[in-house]
């Protein structure tokens, strides 16, 4: 039988805040334990939450960028559970009447095809406290620095068929919320984590399986095997006659395999009911306009953009506009070439930023801001490529002294001599010097063994350290071999 994977996302953003979102109490990340709290974050009775104003523009934000309706009024409610690091007893989130709803993302498959994935809702709510397991031989420790911190949980339909499909999305999702600074990104320090709901059918059955969440994943490569895993898992219990227990799971990578957590609760079991502390939250129309104004331009219109203002290809497009501060490094290069060698050469920049940079940076671990080779730097690189002062191979060699000495190309290129030779004469002495050395060659070049061109080209390469202009050497060898 062949069976349909239907898989969709939660996808928990939390928000760049400077204090939490119902409290004066930080969230920067790396404190000692149980510093960044106050005492609303710790339960105390008494104590009022008060909302923060910012993390309702950023959620206002996400919802203007995926094309959703804002809601004028939306509602906190407390879901109530038992969890150690929840002094409450409940947590504040948003449930009948969230302030997103209604939004789409569309994201790119490897084969080029493009699918539009629908968001159902995104609603705000607090992050719990963390619990300890290590150095406390067998007690758990709580670290309720994280408890209260401001998250936006983004909610997809349940359109993905793959777990390329989901990884793409989450991908997608990772870079526009990096895009509109609303939050950081950071997968390892669980700034941005996902729970993902797996099930299978049966391929033509409109009715879903029973599906189950696989809790907390914050890598894409475990997204991928962690779902790629559990619809192996569901596919084998049916085909040997038995049936998917609705329930939550956890992702172990060491063994890349999922486990069953607890049975899966339905929002019944949670008890919803508005939160009597909070008011509704009221937008005026004005606000959310204020928030629509202030929005970045848009990956996807930043790669539309790059098509069709620099000829460059969707695939180029698609890497540069990858993250904010690619495409900023990259305008950046193109202004600092400027008229005289910006116009034709945005191809020029493209490759050497997808290249030899991003090859520097993945091998030193680095992002793109913090880049050895500054973008002043780089567009100077390229104006002595484009001027043929070097050529593009000398240039690799020109780079890498950058990268590791924080030169400029210039201070490089004659420090070390690399200075291009473009004197007619002096490539001809050459190719003369080299055809002589080489009578064998030259005779089999001459009697029809034309691949022996890139030989001779070789030759005067190396006897001229490389340096000689590419161009040049081609056209002048042509002649002298031909006699």
């Amino acid at each position: 039988m062949n069976w349909e994977t239907v898989i969709g996302l939660e996808i928990h953003a939390q928000l760049a805040t400077r204090s939490k979102i119902f409290s004066s109490a930080p969230t920067a990340y790396g404190a000692a334990p149980n510093t960044q709290a106050n005492l609303v974050d710790l339960g105390y009775p008494g104590v009022l939450p008060v909302l923060n104003r910012s993390a309702v523009q950023m959620a206002v934000k996400f919802g203007l960028a995926v094309g959703a309706d804002i809601a004028a009024r939306s509602v906190f409610a407390r879901k109530n559970y038992f969890y150690p690091d929840l002094p409450k007893g409940y947590q504040i989130s948003q449930y009948e009447k969230p302030i997103v709803e209604r939004g789409s993302l569309q994201i790119v498959l490897e084969d080029g095809e493009r699918k539009t994935i629908g968001i159902t809702r995104a609603h705000l709510e607090e992050d719990a406290g963390k619990s300890l397991h290590e150095d406390f031989h067998g007690l758990t420790g709580i670290d309720l620095n994280r408890a209260g911190t401001p998250l936006l949980e983004i909610v997809s339909e349940p359109d993905m068929r793959s777990a390329r499909e989901a990884v793409a999305y989450m991908k997608k999702i990772h870079t526009l919320v990096r895009y509109l600074e609303i939050c950081d990104g950071n997968m390892q320090e669980g700034s941005f984590r996902c729970d993902a709901n797996v099930s299978v059918r049966p391929l033509g059955q409109s009715k879903f399986g029973t599906r189950c969440e696989i809790k907390n994943l914050n890598s894409f490569r475990y997204i991928e095997k962690a779902i790629n895993h559990e619809v192996a898992r569901q596919i084998e219990i049916i085909e040997g006659g038995g049936t998917i227990r609705q329930e939550t799971r956890l992702y172990d990578p060491d063994k890349d395999e999922t486990r069953a957590l607890r049975s899966k609760e339905e929002a019944n079991d949670y008890r919803y009911f508005p939160d009597p502390d909070l008011l509704p939250v009221v937008l005026d129309p004005s606000f959310i306009e204020q928030v629509r104004i202030s929005l970045p331009e848009l990956p996807d219109q930043k790669a539309a953009r790059y098509l069709e203002q620099f000829g460059l290809s969707a695939y180029d497009a698609g890497i540069l506009t990858a993250s904010r501060e690619m495409g900023d490094y990259y305008e950046a290069v193109l202004a600092a070439l400027g008229a005289e060698h910006g116009g034709g050469h945005e191809k020029l920049a493209a490759n050497w930023i997808m290249g030899e940079l991003s090859a520097a940076l993945n091998k030193d671990g680095l992002e793109i801001a913090r880049s050895r080779v500054d973008a002043r730097r780089l567009a100077g690189l390229l104006e002595r490529i484009v001027d043929g002062t070097i050529s593009g191979k000398i240039a690799k060699e020109v780079f890498e002294a950058m990268w590791a000495d924080g030169l400029d190309a210039d201070a490089v290129i004659e420090a070390k001599g690399l200075r291009q030779i473009t004197d007619t004469a002096a490539i001809e002495t050459v190719i003369e010097s080299v055809m002589a050395a080489n009578p064998k060659q030259l005779a089999e070049y001459r009697s029809g063994k034309d691949k022996l061109f890139g030989f001779f080209v070789g030759q005067v390469m190396k006897a001229t350290g490389g340096k000689a202009n590419p161009a040049q050497l081609n056209e002048l060898l042509k002649k002298k071999l031909a006699g």
